[in-house]
């Protein structure tokens, strides 16, 4: 089974969003493509205040076309970090990505930490990438050293051998829902789902019927795998 990590810059948050940078890296080759692209829709300002790419950077870059890539992100597995928003993009754009390794969902499976974000791991864990960048390349990067730390500690949680047999863990942990531990928003910001189920049940069981009332698509799966829990 052969991988390739992935990262993508987009326009906005909205499920509708656009591809303003793609990233990826294929370790089987060293191939490594770092492409910026003209968006049919303007960057929004929340976008430009995280990855600093204005719709004047882009204006005279073309527009994204897939067939350059189509063969090497649809035939290997995609490694990326919040697998599901870089492969809604990639279908906005005409692609039909297949298999993927999410390194958010299987670090959440195998690291105890207070965050999952790609920039909090990398510090948490010690990974040593010099000069990365935030931007979809500098992820790319992190990702890499990021899915090999994960790779071992998957091996080692549950005595695997062989590398097809790590990578087959890492698809069924991407497939299955993480039990959440802290809750990093609302009025109990920090504080641990345990200790609000014991202290004010009501608020997750408010917490739960709110987030069921989503269309299925926006719910968040992580957090409703674990109000049922709690609830």
């Amino acid at each position: 089974m052969n991988i390739i990590f992935l990262d993508t810059e987009t326009t906005d948050l909205d499920p509708a969003r656009r591809l303003v940078q793609l990233a990826y890296k294929n370790p089987q080759t060293g191939k490594i493509v770092n492409e910026f692209y003209k968006p049919p829709s303007p960057i929004s300002i929340s976008a430009m205040a995280v990855h600093h790419i204005t719709n004047e950077m882009v204006a005279d870059k073309p527009k994204f076309e897939a067939a350059p890539h189509a063969a090497e992100i649809t035939e290997n597995i995609i490694v990326a970090h919040n697998a599901p928003f870089d492969l809604e993009v990639l279908k906005n754009e005409g692609m039909e990505p297949g298999q993927h390794i999410d390194t958010l969902r299987v670090a959440r499976h195998v690291i105890s930490a207070e965050q999952y974000n790609l920039q909090y791991l990398r510090y948490l864990l010690g990974l040593d990438v010099a000069g990365a960048a935030h931007d979809a390349l500098g992820d790319v990067l992190v990702l890499e050293a990021l899915f090999g730390a994960l790779k071992k500690t998957v091996a080692e949680k549950f005595a695997l051998t062989t590398d097809e047999a790590v990578l087959e863990k890492m698809l069924e942990l991407t497939r299955t829902p993480a039990l959440l531990t802290h809750m990093n928003f609302g009025k109990y910001r920090g504080k641990t789902f345990e200790e609000v189920a014991a202290t004010d049940k009501s608020y997750l069981q408010w917490l739960q019927g709110s987030e069921m009332q989503k269309p299925p698509a926006e719910q968040n799966e992580e957090l409703v795998f674990t109000l049922k829990k709690y609830c």
